[in-house]
């Protein structure tokens, strides 16, 4: 089973960075696509990124390709977020989630077999 937590949200300035993690105490991490989702208060979860469970593939958001970057470390059951010149328009709970590919990619949050809690991320002005 695979039990996801997020952690490296907090309140950064515009332009700032922040790098998130999401561990899986479980077993069979690699076996599963990660991705990252985000929701900002009033508004859908939406998909921000997504990684292969090779970490060979990796696809993101219009609105964050170029500045965020995904990751993972299969040997610490770990996925990453990397995300440089935030912008305020960025602040969400940000949502780690294991499921197909297809499905992280297409946005697809009915079809993830797993979510962390989330962690917020704040951007200021």
């Amino acid at each position: 089973q695979v039990q996801l937590v997020e952690s490296g949200g907090g309140l950064v300035q515009a332009g700032g960075s922040l790098r998130l993690s999401c561990a899986d105490s479980g077993r069979t991490f690699s076996n599963y696509a990660m991705g990252w989702f985000r929701q900002a208060p009033g508004k859908e979860r939406e998909f921000v990124a997504a990684i292969s469970w090779s970490g060979g593939n990796t696809y993101y958001a219009d609105s964050v390709k170029g500045r965020f970057t995904i990751s993972r470390d299969n040997a610490e059951n770990t996925v990453y977020l990397q995300m440089n010149s935030l912008k305020p328009e960025d602040t969400a709970v940000y949502y780690c989630a294991a499921g197909p590919i297809a499905l992280l990619v297409a946005g697809s949050t009915g079809g993830m077999r797993y979510w962390g809690k989330g962690t917020l991320v704040t951007v200021s002005s």
